[in-house]
């Protein structure tokens, strides 16, 4: 009995021998046109998308980012009018409105603030996250989900009741006060001050931190860490050289985000910060509504923007190198 030998297609357009009879193979050329075909209609599925938010977030952009530099015909006739000390390009754009708000100190120290609480603020969230991750990674128990669990309350509690919350609990009648005043001791009062954003801010960031770093942690290999124990590492040796590295990438992730989050951040400022220096989400909306300021709040926003913008690239470098390791890229 003879067996019959059967071919694989291939782009040369080779015979396709069966048992059926023989049939020309698909020619590259049509091959070429189905995965054209395809790309088109991945491109037009995701083309309602990219125009939406090229139209309700792309077009105000370039609009506000042209009123910023004195560019106040078309759209931005109106509230040229209407607000005050409006630099008007002259030929060309002006950078009259950045030059007011980079020497005007109120300004600068509003800047100088929000970096700090966003710096101070992500470290204590990242900090607080990786410990609770790696609790649950090493000791786990009952402990470790009683951590987490509280870790990720906040993510149920509106930011507006968190808020007044935070600022009644540290007010000069609140609980802590309260407490200590039993105990002969004068707690200091915190409510509308940087400390209070501080701490609200960690609140509100908490839980998805947490949620990505932990699940970060434990997707390092147990083999690892018992590889590494076994050659005579401490925990922490462990901890900087095994887990850290291999769960570099969420832990970035989640920094990037919550700096971002912070950055921007209004309801809780607003809430519990003081009046001045404040962050520049609270500065401004009052640039923009209680001074009517409405170019040098855009100001402000461009360079919170740019800002973000720098800590956004860490987190598109961040996606690259989990891509590239996975064999996407």
């Amino acid at each position: 009995m003879t067996s019959q030998s059967t071919a694989v297609p291939t782009d040369r357009g080779d015979l396709d021998v069966r048992p059926g009879g023989t049939r020309p193979a698909r020619p590259a050329g049509s091959l070429r046109q189905r995965a054209g075909a395809g790309r088109a209609a991945g491109f037009a599925m995701a083309l309602p998308p990219i125009l939406l938010i090229a139209l309700f977030i792309g077009f105000p952009i370039v609009l506000a980012f042209a009123f910023s530099l004195g560019f106040t015909g078309g759209l931005n006739r109106t509230i040229a009018l209407i607000g005050q000390n409006v630099h008007e390009a002259q030929g060309g754009p002006t950078f009259g409105a950045y030059a007011d708000m980079f020497t005007n100190p109120r300004f600068l120290g509003d800047l100088a603030v929000t970096v700090i609480v966003t710096v101070v603020s992500t470290a204590v969230v990242i900090l607080l996250a990786a410990g609770i991750g790696l609790y649950l990674k090493f000791v786990g128990g009952v402990i470790g989900k009683v951590l987490s669990a509280l870790a990720v309350i906040p993510l149920f509690i509106p930011v507006v009741i968190a808020s007044w919350a935070i600022l009644g609990f540290y007010s000069a009648d609140g609980f802590l006060r309260s407490v200590a005043a039993q105990l002969g001791v004068d707690f200091p009062v915190w409510s509308f001050t940087m400390v209070t954003v501080v701490i609200g801010s960690v609140w509100t960031s908490l839980p998805f931190a947490t949620l990505l770093i932990t699940s970060g942690l434990q997707a390092v290999p147990q083999a690892m860490i018992d590889s590494a124990r076994d050659a005579g590492a401490s925990f922490w040796r462990v901890v900087i050289s095994v887990v850290v590295p291999m769960a570099g990438v969420p832990i970035i992730i989640a920094t990037t985000f919550t700096a971002i989050g912070i950055l921007g951040s209004f309801t809780v400022p607003y809430f519990t910060g003081p009046n001045s220096p404040n962050m520049l989400g609270v500065d401004m909306s009052n640039y923009f509504s209680a001074f009517n300021q409405p170019q040098q709040a855009v100001v402000m926003a461009f360079v919170v923007f740019a800002i973000a913008s720098g800590i956004a690239a860490v987190y598109v470098w961040a996606n690259f190198r989990s891509a590239r390791e996975s064999g996407a890229v």
